[in-house]
């Protein structure tokens, strides 16, 4: 292999500590700006992951890739399942997957107001490109859900897969995962393919899943331009495991390997077709996209079944040209159009709980509505150098999102028919309805490069949500309708960037000052008003030693606490000050590397700092450290053996803890488990 070559792989599998003080100005990521651009110039954090570290990690669920992220604590449910933490506690409830943007090659994944809670499962993450994820509020670019930062999903270009590629593992518990990739020349551009199939046995009882990615794309010249076409789709089939109760329950091996809900599942599809065309300081984006999910409610009384749905498409159109007086403009539309539904029943009468609580729980119809929804915005953003060592950046955003409500059931809270239950029926539909949300959202840097090697930055930005659809139109009790407002978060940064060919640093610290933040209160009625600060120090290096090795690592040391005083559903107490739930105040994690030769590889440290698991803060989970292998051996460049051995000194854990309804509750870590991978790749061969 070339030296060339082994450097393109090197700087992809450690990202920005890859590149030297003579090449700082190279390192490039696009989802801060939309386009690509050098990132030593960008007023912000950001973590790029590239292709070899991912093929490395081997991930057999996001959260084994994202996490290597600093101020990222994603924690697993059970098979796909996940809940997102990004310089934020770890965040529950109907909208809490609107505070972290997903994106897949810049374009949501899902509508505004509409996302999962364990979305990340419908993205292509074990094949791609890169995974950038991005800290911090970024609503003036992208407006409703990048709150606490950005996930972006990069899949591969066509001429960056090989012709033709074939990966086989087996691993612990019967997992089983077969991947194919390939590309060829097509007319007068270039196509590619990849598709991962795995069969998980899963390591609880009832617990395994099978799940299939295809992902395709064409590039190529198109109308003196660059355009690219890709189609992605997703299908899962899961067999779910729910919490485990008991305090330190997750000690106990037999019983973390129990699994209390057996009847539970999951089944969720997707499909995302995009064409992306670029030419001379215009980019335009055009999708479309469809998902489906069915599921068993297992953690409500009744167990309910819900089926929710979404289509919907936009177009994203962008400007850049040079600007009056110096620098650079940057102008763009976004335009957004969204057809969803939810349909919640229940084939039985409600048991299981007590008499007061399952009468108020009906058999038949709970939900059954439809939403139209319209976004619409703008932005502008102005770049300009300011002598020699100083950048200036401001830019502002503003959006309008419309959402039309049809409900198609009796309003109220009887059952189907119209029979009120004692008291009044737990669920209730509002009459149809539109809601319209309004946001501009600012953001000003600043930063300072002397040399090559060193950059600092300051930054100032909002952050916003339009409250998802389930939190406006799924409600309960007496709470006929929800006057929400938009969460808002404002956020300051001030941070270092260093760069040397023995060392690549960054460091930031911050503070976000959150508001409207919705809850349910003590009466069951979603409400705005809540408030929360955040405040914290990251950092992120890679130190190159001697022989190939290298020392890595990333951290966080925060601090998230509750700035109002509230009654919450369940009896819970919020006091302000006090620590939100389920935000470990320090995160950290090493990993030791080499590069060099034919055995290349690393071991990895982890460590979750202790939390509380309520808002009370009255119970404490004490956190964790793990250790991971991971070996890969290639003895010529068309074979590679991976050895993964996760949790390898087999520590009992729990990934999740959480305190609620009077009980601890955990979902357990795995213990050790080994995965073997052998792939074979045939290189593409360059055009004339």
């Amino acid at each position: 292999m070339s030296r060339l070559l082994k450097r393109i792989l090197l700087c992809a599998l450690v990202g920005p500590a890859c590149v030297p003080a003579h090449a700082a100005l190279e390192e490039v990521m696009v989802t801060a700006t939309r386009s690509p651009a050098a990132l030593v110039r960008w007023p912000g954090s950001v973590t790029r992951l590239g292709a070899a570290s991912i093929a490395l990690v081997g991930p057999t669920h996001a959260i084994e890739v994202v996490n290597r992220a600093a101020g990222a604590m994603i924690q697993r449910g059970s098979g796909q399942e996940s809940l997102p933490a990004l310089r934020s506690p770890v965040l529950s409830g109907a909208g809490a997957c609107g505070a972290i943007l997903v994106l897949e090659d810049g374009i949501p994944i899902r509508p505004t107001g509409t996302c999962n809670i364990n979305q990340l499962f419908e993205v292509h993450y074990e094949q791609a490109s890169a995974i950038e994820i991005l800290r911090g509020p970024a609503s003036a670019l992208y407006g409703s859900s990048a709150v606490h930062g950005i996930i972006n999903v990069i899949p591969a270009l066509p001429a960056e897969l090989p012709a033709l590629a074939l990966g086989l593992e087996s691993g612990s518990d019967e997992f089983r995962r077969a991947q194919l990739i390939g590309s060829a020349d097509a007319g007068s551009g270039r196509l590619g393919l990849t598709f991962v199939a795995t069969d998980d046995g899963g390591w609880r009882d009832e617990s395994g899943f099978r799940e299939q990615k295809l992902g395709g794309a064409w590039s190529g010249p198109a109308l003196a331009g660059q355009l690219v076409i890709r189609f992605a789709a997703t299908r899962l089939r899961q067999e779910t495991a729910g919490f485990i109760v008991g305090e330190d329950a997750w000690r106990d091996r037999a019983l973390a390997r129990s699994n209390q809900n057996p009847e539970a599942w999951r089944d969720a599809d997707s499909a995302r077709l995009s064409a992306h065309y670029r030419r001379d300081g215009f980019d335009a984006r055009a999708y479309l996209r469809r998902s489906r999910m069915d599921f068993i409610q297992h953690f409500l009384l009744g167990k309910p079944l819900e089926d929710n749905g979404q289509d919907s498409g936009g177009l994203l159109l962008g400007w850049s040209w040079p600007a009056i007086g110096g620098g650079r403009l940057i102008a763009g539309t976004d335009v957004e159009f969204a057809a969803s539904s939810l349909l919640q029943q229940q084939d039985r009468p409600t048991t299981g709980g007590s008499p007061a609580a399952n009468a108020i729980r009906p058999a038949g119809k709970h939900y059954d509505y439809s939403v139209d929804s319209t976004l619409l915005a703008g932005y502008l953003q102005w770049q300009r150098p300011f002598g020699p060592h100083w950048q200036l950046e401001a830019g502002a955003r503003l959006e309008r999102v419309r959402y039309a409500y049809d409900n198609r059931m009796r309003s109220g809270n009887t059952d189907e028919a119209g029979v009120s239950c004692p008291g009044g029926c737990l669920y209730s539909r509002p009459e149809d309805r539109s809601d319209d949300f309004t946001n501009l959202a600012p953001r000003l840097g600043l930063t300072w490069q002397p040399n090559q090697r060193l950059a600092a930055w300051a930054a100032l930005a909002r952050g916003f949500r339009a409250p998802e659809i389930t939190e406006l139109y799924r409600l309960q009790r007496q709470q006929s309708v929800a006057d929400l407002d938009a969460e808002t978060v404002d956020a300051g940064e001030l941070g270092l960037r260093w760069r040397s060919p023995a060392l690549a640093a960054d460091l930031a610290t911050y503070r976000m000052d959150k508001r409207n933040v919705i809850v349910r209160d003590s009466a069951g009625f979603n409400v705005s008003g809540g408030r929360t600060r955040h405040r914290g120090i990251e950092y992120e290096f890679d130190w190159r030693l001697a022989g190939g090795w290298a020392l890595a690592g990333s951290g966080t040391r925060a601090h998230h606490t509750y700035r109002f005083n509230a009654a919450l559903e369940q009896g819970e107490q919020i006091v302000a000050g006090r620590d939100v739930d389920t935000a470990p105040r320090e995160l950290q994690a090493l990993r030791l590397r080499r590069d060099a030769g034919p055995l290349t590889g690393e071991l990895e440290w982890l460590h979750v700092g202790g939390y509380w698991t309520n808002a009370a803060n009255t119970a404490w989970y004490d956190g964790h450290q793990l250790l991971n292998l991971r070996l890969a051996w290639r003895p010529d460049p068309a074979w590679t053996l991976v050895l993964r051995v996760t949790n390898l000194a087999d520590r009992r854990y729990a990934d999740r803890a959480d305190f609620a309804f009077g009980n601890h509750r955990y979902f357990p870590g795995r213990g050790r488990a080994a995965f073997v991978e052998l792939d074979w790749r045939r290189p593409a061969v360059a055009g004339p």
